[in-house]
């Protein structure tokens, strides 16, 4: 599998991948390994669980590297992301047994009733680029514990990524078969969703490949969790805090050059403090450092690959002819590498590029509204639903705000982001299931009622 280093546009040493022999032989292995995994006891699952978390603790520099070489993430990010990786290794293997245990509930006298949470087999985790250590193990760790085996296909620019995440289970003592790298491309995949030897499926990636992956999953009648794209608001009302809104905007929205589902796109402004926050809104995003992701001072990376800078370009360009202004950046940085500079829109009309689409990049589109009403309907004039962020003084009117907004997760005066210990997923065209948290453990699991009567009674 060819690779390349979105820092310098130069190749990266070729990664083998797998053939379709060596496909079946996962499957098999998988279907032969759960038999067995599911019988072990959830208490050495989750012992082998934080001996994972303590692999990447110790080995987070050379994961790191690995990720930044792939895909561009400037490196003090990588080693947060292997950190936060582990993190959720550790709140699974505590939380476990809290999470699946037996859930008593009352029915007939003389009957115990409780509905038990039982694996379902192999499930086929289909993984983007964008965050590739933390979206794997946010998949992994509940639904390996739960007693599930897993087989990961991830994205074809990070093979390097998908086989250190192998290695992480190696290393922690997990059974041969329990978790699989599959290193191959997208052709195949609809062939291994109808597997019989596959479970359920569940995908992070772009809103058309949900649709396909869920249509051939609901065909087979499979279990599918889908995560998908965002386009997410970051409404500041008029009695917001502007200078940490402005700052904390422009942290939304670059988080790992702009390229993630849950980063801030649409900034929603009160008319009252609208040229205020852009102005300060374009002086934050102007302050960020653009260049080597090895380097510790770089704040953004290059995009990931030259197709996807390209996209990036394609659509800032769109919503300038469609009569937005370009108060930052707009243009591709000229060096060597994918570089795209943090880039602000103002005046964005409705139906432009920046307001409808999913811009995967450090360019943020600013709206300037009239009232808190008209702040709730452009927020959710579109077809995802994935995060949203209000910014607001009065606690009781954000969280007002906040039930108001079509969306799987919702913050006041905070930026989206994900925590093992609550649950994500969204709405509409973002998708459907639920990772982390408690939720995350019961994806893929059969809660199957338990009726226990005594021969004599009733």
């Amino acid at each position: 599998m060819d690779r390349v280093n979105p820092a310098t546009g130069e190749a990266l040493d070729p990664i083998e991948g797998d053939t379709d022999a060596d496909v079946d032989a996962a499957l098999d292995r998988a279907n032969e390994t759960f038999e067995q995994w599911r019988d072990v006891p959830l208490g050495e699952r989750q012992q082998l669980l934080a001996a994972a978390a303590d692999v990447l603790r110790r080995r987070k520099e050379e994961y790191a590297e690995v990720m930044t070489r792939e895909m561009g993430k400037p490196l003090g990010s990588a080693v947060s992301e292997v950190e936060k990786s582990a993190w959720a290794c550790e709140y699974c293997a505590e939380h476990a047994d809290a999470h699946l245990a037996d859930e008593t509930i009352a029915s007939d006298p003389g009957t115990r009733t409780f509905v038990s949470h039982e694996p379902l087999g192999p499930v086929l985790a289909i993984m983007p680029w964008n965050f590739p250590f933390w979206q794997v193990f946010r998949f992994a760790a509940p639904n390996l514990t739960a007693g599930n085996v897993g087989l990961l296909k991830h994205a074809s620019n990070v093979p390097g990524c998908a086989r250190a995440i192998a290695e992480v289970f190696e290393r922690a003592g997990y059974p041969e078969g329990v978790f699989q790298s599959l290193l191959v491309r997208s052709d195949p995949i609809e062939e291994i969703v109808r597997d019989e030897r596959i479970s359920g499926v569940t995908l992070t990636g772009s809103e058309g490949a949900g649709r396909a992956v869920a249509e051939t999953a609901g065909s087979e009648i499979k279990k599918s969790v889908l995560e998908l794209g965002g386009s997410d608001p970051f409404i500041v009302l008029d009695d917001a805090d502007v200078d940490t809104a402005a700052e904390v905007g422009a942290t939304a929205r670059t988080i790992n050059s702009g390229q993630s589902c849950i980063a801030a796109k649409r900034f929603i402004v009160h008319e009252a403090v609208y040229d205020d926050f852009r102005d300060r809104f374009v002086e934050e995003m102007d302050a960020l450092t653009v260049g080597d992701p090895m380097d510790d001072g770089t704040d953004l990376g290059p995009q990931a690959r030259e197709d996807l800078m390209a996209d990036l370009h394609e659509q800032v360009e769109r919503t300038i002819e469609a009569g937005a202004t370009c108060e930052l950046g707009g243009e591709p940085i000229d060096r060597a590498g994918f570089y795209y500079p943090p880039t602000v829109l103002s005046d964005v009309p409705r139906d432009a590029a920046a307001a409808c689409e999913e811009v995967f990049g450090p360019a943020a589109a600013v709206f300037e509204v009239a009232d808190e009403r008209e702040a709730i309907e452009l927020a959710n004039d579109t077809d995802f639903g994935l995060g949203a962020s209000v910014w607001t003084d009065d606690l009781d009117r954000g969280e007002r705000v906040a039930h108001e907004l079509d969306a799987g997760m919702t913050y006041v005066n905070q930026l989206v982001k994900s925590d093992p210990r609550l649950p994500f997923g969204g709405v509409k065209n973002s998708g459907y299931g639920r990772e982390l948290s408690r939720q995350g453990f019961r994806e893929f699991v059969n809660e199957k009622t338990v009726w226990v009567q005594s021969a004599g009674a009733g």
